[in-house]
């Protein structure tokens, strides 16, 4: 047994393969191909342009609209989605006769697919005809343009992206809080802290290292979100939902510039590898000042 230390990297290969081949070999070859143009007409062929495209994609008002929308949808989506997950895994948390039933309920949305939901809700959002906009006249609201509308898209996306994610999320919450050793709460319950005390000096201390997963892996997805985009919007009205990714489509599978869509996927990349590094770095130093 002890000439076998190198077995345990032996069970890790297949995973660590998987990352190579899926994760980290596409990035290389996203960040490769954004040194070359494809060319067009009967000569086609591909031309090393260096760093051209990036300097072309810094010189283009569509690419900075696309950061804007990125911005505006990470900025909106993450706190809801993390709230909303953390809120419903506190509620269910707690013992009742019925939870599993309602647990149950709640994690209907994970088995559905993303284009099945997004159609789903297309219908539901259709502003002539949507169930939505059906019952906010029962209760005496004009009709909404929602996804033809520049102030509503962006929030419908939101919509749509929240109830398919938030149960997900919501699992890795509860499984922290399900972690968290009862006799904590006990202590400081005889001490005379109420919920909210109980909350903020056992719940969140030993929930951040779960959150700090959550909030990384959640930053991710939605960075690459791009489903509700291709099906409904198509980036409209106006742009306003044409996100980084939404771009990097269009100009590779729609204009064939799939120099310029490898140049969106690295920078894409980059700001993702920055948000996320920094997310860690000031939850680090939290978890640092706890100890």
């Amino acid at each position: 047994m002890r000439s076998d230390k190198h077995v345990p990297y032996l069970f890790l290969a297949p995973a660590l393969l998987g990352l190579v081949l899926f994760r980290l070999y596409p990035i290389f070859l996203a960040l490769w191909e954004s040194l070359f143009v494809t060319g067009f007409g009967p000569a086609g062929g591909r031309s090393f342009v260096g760093l051209e495209n990036f300097q072309f994609l810094f010189e283009d008002f569509v690419f900075w609209r696309s950061v804007k929308a990125t911005a505006i949808l990470t900025i909106i989506i993450n706190p809801v989605q993390i709230a909303l997950a953390l809120g419903l895994a506190l509620l269910l948390q707690r013992k009742s006769r019925n939870i599993r039933l309602i647990r149950s309920l709640f994690l209907l949305p994970i088995g559905v697919a993303l284009p099945i939901a997004t159609v789903i809700w297309g219908l539901m959002l259709n502003p002539n005809q949507g169930l939505i906009n059906g019952m906010l006249d029962v209760i005496g609201v004009s009709p909404q343009p929602f996804l033809t509308s520049e102030a509503q898209a962006i929030w419908a996306i939101v919509l749509i992206a929240t109830w398919k994610g938030v149960a997900f999320w919501m699992l890795f919450l509860l499984a922290g809080l399900e972690d968290i050793p009862k006799s904590l709460y006990e202590a400081i319950r005889v001490d005379g802290a109420n919920w909210f005390g109980r909350l903020r000096y056992v719940t969140m201390p030993l929930l951040r290292r779960t959150l700090l997963f959550v909030l990384v892996a959640d930053t991710a997805a939605n960075f690459v979100l791009i489903v509700p985009m291709i099906i409904l919007t198509q980036g409209g009205p106006r742009q306003t939902t044409n996100v980084l990714m939404y771009e990097a489509y269009r100009s590779g599978f729609i204009f064939q510039d799939f120099g310029r869509s490898m140049a969106i996927v690295t920078l894409l990349t980059a700001i993702t590898l920055a948000v996320i590094a920094l997310q860690v770095l000031v939850l680090g130093d939290r978890r640092g000042q706890d100890k």
